[in-house]
């Protein structure tokens, strides 16, 4: 596996200067999103097959990873909800070790196949769900065994990797290759192949949230105000797409209880909390359509 071989460019990195390690590691840094690069139609692809998918009120997107690639899946996950408004119902995360593992290493637990299969019976995975699994080795067996578990249940694969031929490239439906080669340190999948990850997963994550009709016009329409910064925010999203003022933005988030979609609707004088709850809920929650059909 490339990333476990030592690179001989680095056989004396104990040796150099605090500069010469940084340089090093920093252009390492710009391989790992030169890796995505190259990956961009794998990820596009991916993003259209996962919107198929969650284009509804049922589907899941499902996390799945363990040790570093876990942490990079879940850091992804967790914005989802307050950035775009997907719901926490509708988010899980199978991370090997569980829970505990994202703060310290769970010893032999990214080894157990079956736990992984395990996880997706747990949850009950189906044909609406959107697995999306990370390992930099391609061979992790608990992440394998979720996808070979969720695949079998009629879930959508989809697999991120930095070791190619490997068997999280070849069995899920969708797979993206990041190509990030040898670690400055070998087998730190932290660097390169972790930052590869997680640029990979921003980008999907985001283009999925922007197909799913989170974003209108470049602007977070599905965020949760959960912070005074964000309520903000808020206010300043209603008065750019309605060109009302602070007060009408102020009410319209109260009654509509901070569903900003709503908000904006409601701002627009085109009706209460109510009636423009069933326009968005008739249109999978997409702003645009729901204006459509509201201006129609």
């Amino acid at each position: 596996m490339t990333t476990e071989t030592p690179d001989s460019r680095f056989i004396d990195i104990d040796k150099w200067s605090a500069l010469d390690a940084v340089n090093a590691m920093a252009e390492g840094q710009f391989t790992a999103v030169s890796a995505v690069q190259n990956a961009k139609e794998q990820i596009a692809y991916a993003v259209e097959k996962a919107r198929e998918r969650l284009d509804g009120t049922q589907g899941r997107i499902i996390y799945v990873g363990a040790g570093t690639s876990g942490r990079v899946a879940v850091q992804d996950g967790v914005e989802l909800v307050p950035t775009y408004g997907w719901p926490w119902e509708r988010l899980v995360f199978a991370m090997a070790g569980g829970e505990e593992a994202l703060m310290r290493a769970v010893e032999n637990a990214e080894d157990n196949f079956d736990d992984g299969r395990l996880a997706m019976v747990e949850y009950n995975v189906g044909k609406d769900d959107v697995i999306i699994a990370v390992a930099a080795s391609g061979r992790t067996p608990y992440t394998l065994g979720a996808v070979e578990e969720g695949k079998r249940r009629g879930a959508l694969t989809i697999g991120f990797a930095n070791n190619n031929g490997t068997p999280l490239i070849l069995e899920p439906h969708c797979s993206i290759f990041l190509d990030t080669g040898p670690e400055p340190v070998a087998g730190s999948t932290r660097m390169k192949a972790g930052t590869s990850q997680k640029v990979a997963l921003n980008i999907f994550s985001t283009a999925l949230m922007i197909a799913l009709g989170g974003v209108y016009k470049g602007l977070m329409v599905g965020m949760i105000a959960t912070n005074q910064k964000l309520r903000h925010r808020a206010v300043r999203i209603i008065k750019s797409l309605t060109h009302c003022d602070d007060k009408i933005a102020q009410n319209a988030i109260k009654d509509s209880h901070g569903n900003l979609k709503a908000a904006i609707l409601i701002a627009l004088g085109m009706g209460d909390f109510e009636q423009v709850s069933k326009t968005l809920e008739a249109s999978n929650g997409n702003l645009r359509k729901s204006l459509a059909a509201l201006e129609d």
